[in-house]
């Protein structure tokens, strides 16, 4: 049986629909992610594959204490769905999960957007409630602090234009 822990955090941006995807589709996950708890930061991305916009596109993410973990596209509705198949973790989660989907969509709310990133994690065997306990009690929490500084991005330079 393949176990899979889900977390669901979403913000509200005063950035119009399209300005927050243009913003965030693409936005470099570098100085977004930074470590929190056991989970660690994003320090580079390598190996970028086109403008980070479209199904088949990959990069690899270089994470703090040696792990590393390969993203690919699969889905792109402008401007309102993108979804990316996370593989290849090396590090702590690599003896715990096998893959990972994350989700972000973009929503009209008013004049601005709501963005709501959804991240599944597909557990190994045997370790789905260690990947559960991770996924409730570090990441949900971690994804909170990551979609503030997101979302203040999104205003930031949604605004500027």
């Amino acid at each position: 049986m393949t176990t899979t822990a889900s977390a669901t955090r979403e913000i509200t941006t005063t950035a119009p629909l399209r300005r927050a995807w243009e913003i965030g589709t693409p936005l470099d996950p570098v100085g977004f992610y930074p470590s929190w708890g056991p989970l660690p930061e994003v320090e580079a991305v390598h190996g970028q594959t086109g403008g980070w916009d479209a199904p088949g596109q990959t990069r690899l993410l270089q994470l703090s204490g040696g792990g590393s973990v390969r993203e690919t596209i699969v889905r792109v509705d402008t401007p309102s769905l993108f979804i990316y198949e996370l593989t290849d973790f090396r590090g702590p989660l690599e003896k715990l999960v096998s893959g990972g989907r994350a989700a972000w969509r973009y929503m009209p709310d008013g004049e601005g957007t709501r963005v709501r990133w959804r991240y599944t994690f597909t557990a190994k065997p045997g370790a789905g409630p260690v990947v559960r306990g991770i996924v409730r009690f570090a990441w949900g929490p971690y994804m909170t602090r990551v979609l503030a500084g997101i979302g203040a991005e999104l205003d930031r330079v949604g605004a500027a234009r």
